[in-house]
């Protein structure tokens, strides 16, 4: 593959392409049937409200691939590639356009770009098991010697506001069948957009939103729902803060402000020092206190020093080199805290390269490390 040219580039909402290998048609992933079957659609853009959209950060992608791949009935007849939703159309026809002119042998190019399940799978254990070891870690196994699956969970599935979820059109069927059950129990929003009822008090309606569950100011669990907005109003003040031009460049081009702020709470009146991020499949804006941020001593086998560490806790974007894939690779990349992930985020350098594999025939995908 040849790189044609590079610019900095940041993480994004992502969404899939998949190849029929029955018919070698490509089309852009819409969900899973109860069946297990794909729906697709067309690269057409009259369809583009119709995709699946994902967050595209490693830990939300993995988790969602994971369930999203086990759901089809067979696997096997499709090949997955993960791209950024704004280019999705673009990208898929002009696979479309590589596969009609390609021969068996140059397809087989196509699968270093494919999403794999089992490295996904690798890395989605590799999660599980670094989790694991911090609870025995921690003491809060209780003294067993064994963790059930029950303890990876935030809450417990007869915690969950049936009644709510039903109102919104949702049940335990449906959510376990779009595999966003143990994303929610877990206390994470869902990776995805999900089709819900919404009442405005004269009609129902559907939305697309995000949900994630929640401890109300009364100790009751509850589904907050993250309704999608058009676009950030940033002349009103966020929680008593007021945006700078530099702070809304920061946030539409890289989903992060770059810097703490002291926010005011609403309910005290309390004066919070936090971060701000933009959730990038709802523009939604996210704060985080500065209480809760931990930056941890290694990040890819890379130990951080003091001063490094101080630069991510400030919120500033931080180049580390040689750090180490899970395939065992060096690769170098910008980091920075991200508020809605509540973790550090990698912004890596042009991930969607132009690949050239003969003189008459290019496209363009998303380069993984899956």
């Amino acid at each position: 593959m040849k790189n044609i040219g590079n610019h900095t580039a940041v993480s994004e909402v992502s969404t899939l392409l998949v190849l029929r290998h029955s018919n070698n048609s490509v089309g852009i992933v819409q969900a899973v049937n109860r069946s297990g079957n794909l729906v697709d659609v067309q690269p057409d853009r009259t369809k583009v409200d119709t995709v699946m959209r994902i967050d595209s950060s490693e830990s939300s992608f993995t988790d969602f691939y994971s369930d999203f791949y086990h759901q089809l009935k067979d696997p096997s007849e499709y090949s997955f590639f993960k791209v950024r939703e704004f280019e999705a159309q673009e990208t898929a026809k002009g696979l479309q356009k590589y596969i009609d002119d390609s021969s068996d042998v140059e397809r087989q190019d196509l699968k270093k770009f494919e999403v794999s399940i089992e490295a996904v799978e690798t890395a989605r254990n590799q999660k599980s098991a670094e989790r694991e070891s911090s609870v025995l870690k921690d003491g809060s196994s209780n003294g067993s010697s064994t963790i059930s699956n029950r303890s990876h969970y935030r809450y417990q599935i007869e915690d969950v506001p049936w009644g709510t979820m039903a109102e919104i059109g949702l049940d335990r069927e449906k959510l376990e069948e779009i595999g966003v059950l143990d994303t929610l129990l877990k206390g994470y929003k869902t990776p995805m957009l999900i089709p819900i009822l919404f009442n405005d008090g004269e009609a129902v309606s559907e939305i697309d939103a995000r949900l994630q569950l929640r401890i109300d100011d009364d100790g009751e669990l509850v589904v907050k729902v993250h309704r999608v907005c058009k676009k950030v109003d940033f002349r009103k003040k966020f929680k008593g803060h007021k945006f700078t031009r530099e702070d809304r460049v920061n946030l539409l081009n890289s989903g992060n402000m770059g810097r703490v702020v002291e926010l005011i709470d609403k309910v005290t009146g309390e004066i919070i020092p936090s971060l701000i991020s933009l959730d990038r499949l709802t523009n939604e804006l996210i704060s985080l206190s500065m209480e809760f941020v931990r930056i941890h001593d290694f990040l890819c086998s890379v130990r951080l020093d003091l001063e490094q560490k101080q630069v991510l806790r400030d919120g500033k974007p931080l180049v580390i080199e040689n750090m180490v894939s899970k395939k065992g690779k060096l690769f170098s990349a910008t980091v920075q805290l991200n508020a809605d992930r509540q973790w550090v985020e990698f912004l890596f350098e042009n991930k969607c390269r132009r690949g050239q594999l003969t003189k008459r025939k290019t496209f363009r995908v998303k380069d993984e490390i899956y």
